[in-house]
């Protein structure tokens, strides 16, 4: 379990620091703490419990925040948020993310993957 620090506490090893890794980088880092000391060639698995959640403002029945899951769509994200309503433009989206610290502007399509965090933008259409 993760602490206010962004560390991971284990009887044997300690805390290892987990904030901004990935997966695979926390993998190594707790077989490096096991091994040699304890473990010969230790075998690590981590898995991601709970990821940020994604969001879908506009053109949709309940917008709001949902929990992200692997290989969430576009079409996923809007049918998640209970479908597009009747002024729904299914051919205008954009996904706004956070790159390098900076909230950046994607255009997306229907078949456009989201990443935790993105907010989901459904347009409305004029006609």
């Amino acid at each position: 379990m993760l602490d206010g620090n962004g560390n991971l506490s284990f009887p044997l090893i300690g805390n290892v620091p987990a904030s901004g890794m990935t997966p695979t980088e926390l993998q190594r880092a707790i077989a490096a703490k096991l091994d040699p000391d304890y473990l010969h060639n230790p075998s690590v698995s981590v898995e991601v419990a709970t990821r940020r959640p994604f969001y879908v403002v506009g053109e949709v029945q309940k917008p709001g925040s949902y929990p992200y899951v692997t290989d969430m769509t576009v079409l996923n994200a809007v049918a998640t948020a209970g479908g597009q309503t009747y002024r729904a433009n299914m051919g205008r989206f954009y996904i706004k993310r956070q790159v390098d610290g900076q909230v950046v502007r994607v255009v997306g399509t229907q078949e456009s993957r989201l990443q935790p965090g993105d907010t989901v933008v459904v347009r409305e259409r004029y006609f």
